[in-house]
């Protein structure tokens, strides 16, 4: 285990309610014949996550019966229908105490970055004032990784479905850039559309 993977610690937001799908919450998608949520976690494990916090909210209950987490630390957000924010707020919260330095920051959503393009954001972590993001033809996604010296702005700003987004604008020039356009599609599950993606 390298340093960087016992000081960074992965968080999925998996807590949407999946509105423009029918109220199908996200994390219980089907993908390759088992919950989304639990394939987000194999990718973090495969880019070496050793610790994954995992935000619930939409049908928590089924999503912990269903999806197999193993030891996953569940973070329940109550308040994920005011949007992503809150999800957000709640898995870097979740992390206080836990050692952790970093904060690794995926979507549940996004079938299409895989373990590859983990490993790069992971592998550019140089400390707790580490702000690194994930960038396909140069252009900013995630996973995106905010070191801990950011984690109280970031859940300052972190309102509705903006995330982060606010935070990562305002700190633009701090940013670094890890290019993954080779090794991912950052396609996100948002309508019926969409579900042509999952296998």
């Amino acid at each position: 285990m390298t340093e960087n993977e016992q000081q960074v610690a992965g968080v999925i937001l998996a807590a949407g309610g999946g509105r423009r799908l029918g109220g199908r919450p996200k994390a219980l998608l089907e993908h390759r014949g088992r919950p989304l949520v639990e394939h987000a976690v194999g990718v973090l494990r495969a880019a070496g996550c050793t610790r994954i916090h995992v935000v619930l909210g939409a049908r928590a209950a089924v999503v912990r019966e269903r999806a197999e987490l193993g030891d996953c630390v569940l973070v329940d957000n109550p308040d994920w229908e005011s949007g992503m924010g809150t999800s957000l707020r709640a898995g870097l919260a979740s992390l206080t105490g836990t050692g952790a330095r970093a904060a690794l920051v995926s979507l549940v959503d996004q079938p299409g970055i895989g373990a590859a393009a983990v490993r790069r954001v992971l592998g550019a972590y140089d400390g707790e004032s580490a702000l690194v993001s994930a960038a396909y033809d140069g252009v900013r996604g995630h996973p995106v990784l905010f070191g801990a010296a950011h984690w109280e702005g970031v859940a300052g700003a972190a309102e509705g479905d903006q995330g982060a987004r606010g935070y990562l604008k305002e700190h633009a020039a701090r940013i670094r850039l890890v290019e993954c356009g080779d090794v991912a599609r950052p396609y996100d599950i948002d309508t019926e559309a969409d579900l042509v993606h999952l296998e």
